[in-house]
């Protein structure tokens, strides 16, 4: 396990410079520009250190953003998100932020880039129907794209750091479910029955789920780099530094091959392959020489259904981080106590929370590491959507703070995530009012009843109304889904205006809506909730419908809510929430923690 830095990951000082190097290679090679995104080989949310070439490139951080380099203006190009967390991390005068997807790519472009211009782009950070979309975006304008050999940054990155070689190990099948030879043999069956020869898989979860095993090449994330070939009778070519597999024992018909053979591989290929255009490299769509058939991942839906197995070891996970996280509520209480008694001489900072939540999770003995770097932000910190506490932003705790933490834990189990805002002693009306909205739209979700084939983009307003009605909305999907002992940031499902996957039995997504007043506080509560077979009510139709069971045990700061604003089934939901907190986690428990969530999780 790898407790979190806090040094800053990023100096916005290095940013021109590197810029001014990128330009001149950029000249070199005869292009007027470049883009550079967030991805990598493997078109994953998370990356190696080895592949953060935006972060090095202009300091910024977030998890999703791209950056297009021209010979006067370098747009970086970032959601409602990070626009706080963007012009901390770059450098304004290098660096232009765009408000992305208000902005499109294509429009900036047409703006800024000289006639004719041609921008490059490396084929293994970009997907067919990405690059597709923007050339036709850019249809008769006279700017075009063009595929470069090697990777502009790379060229201008002295040290860069080499690729990972973390070791892999057996995920055993008690957590699984499902062994490999069932689910090669389901993904195989899907294939024959599409008339495909063969399919590329690209992404490291899909690997993983599918070969049942785990890894340790991204931080937080356990997961294996790497590349296959699923062949409709179930054989499997895994390309991959066979080092990393030096503990395991695969199955015969997977066959090991470094990957440099991947290329050659996908080349010689024969009959019908089939990719995923969202998620495959443009690289390797191009290299396939027969018929190529367009088709997500078949890992994709199976891995979201999680087994009964699963499910049981989510929920195992579930009580034993929520019993870590009421300790650290606990701890926290007391901190706020003292900090308002006695300001003055009382000093608790954001990575002083940060780094007691993960030595409570560190206690529980059972924890392979954090499932992300925990976001710990207060007053107006808390705002910043996806903040991240460093030495140089590390802010000492006031009275009348909100303290926004979104943690969360990687068990061999499970996957947690949970979002908690507390009070640092009384808060103000304005606050009060924020906070019961966004519980009120976490409860309306948790509540919903829903037919089969509703997808989240149909649910996601149900999180958001309670805001509406204010006037106020939040700038992030309302929730996303998550892996078992995988990604905490799980597709395809998600709680979103944009998806259009329906949600299924066994899908595990976040319920995290929010409200962040910049300069001010942010506010943002989660829970993560599955969905399950909805009880039947009487005189109901018979429509099959389906329900969310919520998996996150953790009790809510009674303090900033409204209870006069909360209508019955609230209330009632939120007092029957908290005696399954306190009946589910109190026997894990210290006995003072107990007796404080004793307090907490009474009835309102």
């Amino acid at each position: 396990m790898s407790f979190q830095s806090f040094t800053a990951p990023t100096n916005p000082a290095d940013g021109p410079p590197r810029l001014a190097a990128l330009r001149t290679h950029l000249q070199a090679c005869g292009v007027d520009g470049c883009i550079v995104p967030r991805a990598d080989a493997h078109q994953g949310e998370y990356v190696a250190d080895r592949d953060a070439r935006l972060a090095w490139l202009t300091g910024f951080t977030g998890s999703a953003g791209f950056c297009i380099v021209l010979a006067d203006v370098a747009g970086v190009f970032i959601d409602g998100r990070y626009r706080l967390q963007v012009l901390a991390q770059c450098d304004a005068v290098a660096f232009t932020p765009v408000h992305w997807p208000d902005v499109q790519p294509a429009d900036w472009l047409r703006a800024h880039a000289p006639p004719g211009a041609v921008l490059g782009f490396d084929p293994w950070l970009h997907t067919p129907d990405e690059i597709a979309k923007l050339e036709a975006a850019l249809a008769g304008t006279g700017i075009t794209l063009r595929a470069l050999d090697g990777n502009p940054v790379d060229a201008v990155w002295p040290d860069q750091p080499a690729p990972p070689a973390g070791r892999a190990w057996a995920h055993p099948l008690e957590l699984a479910g499902r062994s490999s030879a069932e689910k090669r043999a389901d993904v195989a069956q899907g294939l024959r029955a599409a008339g495909v020869a063969a399919c590329v898989l690209t992404q490291p979860d899909s690997l993983c789920w599918l070969l049942n095993i785990r890894g340790a090449d991204i931080p937080r994330i356990p997961v294996m780099q790497g590349f296959a070939i699923v062949h409709e009778g179930g054989q499997v070519d895994l390309f991959t530094d066979p080092a990393k597999l030096a503990d395991l024992t695969l199955d015969p018909e997977v066959s090991v091959h470094p990957v440099t053979a991947f290329v050659p591989a996908v080349a010689a290929l024969r009959g019908r392959v089939q990719i995923d255009p969202a998620s495959c490299p443009v690289a390797v769509a191009d290299t396939v020489a027969s018929d190529l058939h367009r088709a997500p991942d078949p890992c994709a839906l199976p891995k979201a259904r999680k087994t009964k197995a699963e499910l049981d070891g989510a929920r195992a996970a579930h009580l034993r981080d929520g019993a870590a996280v009421v300790e650290f509520l606990f701890w926290l209480d007391g901190q706020a106590d003292a900090l308002c008694a006695d300001p003055a001489h009382h000093r608790v900072t954001e990575i002083d929370a940060a780094r007691h939540l993960e030595s409570c999770r560190a206690a529980t003995g059972q924890l392979h590491d954090i499932s992300f770097d925990t976001i710990a932000g207060s007053g107006p910190n808390g705002a910043i959507v996806h903040y991240r506490v460093t030495e140089e932003t590390d802010r000492a705790l006031r009275p009348g703070d909100l303290m926004l933490i979104d943690s969360g834990g990687q068990y061999r189990d499970g996957t947690t995530d949970i979002t908690r805002t507390v009070a640092i002693g009384p808060v103000g009306d304005a606050e009060r009012a924020a906070f019961t909205r966004v519980l009120q739209g976490m409860i309306a979700l948790s509540r919903a009843r829903f037919p089969r084939g509703v997808t989240g983009g149909h649910l996601d307003a149900l999180a958001r109304y309670p805001l509406w009605l204010a006037g106020l909305d939040f700038d992030h999907g309302t929730g996303h889904g998550v892996g078992a002992f995988l990604s905490v940031h799980e597709g395809p499902q998600r709680v979103s205006r944009i998806s259009a996957v329906p949600l299924e039995p066994g899908m595990i997504v976040s319920n995290e809506p929010g409200y962040y007043r910049a300069g001010a506080f942010g506010i943002r509560l989660e829970n993560l909730i599955t969905v399950v077979p909805a009880p039947d009510l009487p005189g109901a139709d018979d429509r099959n419908m389906l329900a969310f069971q919520t998996l996150t045990l953790a009790p809510f700061d009674r303090r900033v809510i409204d209870t006069d604003a909360l209508t019955d089934p609230e209330v009632a939901w939120l007092n029957d929430y908290h005696a399954r907190v306190f009946s589910d986690l109190r026997h894990l428990l210290s006995d003072a923690a107990a007796d404080w969530l004793a307090g907490q999780t009474a009835p309102l």
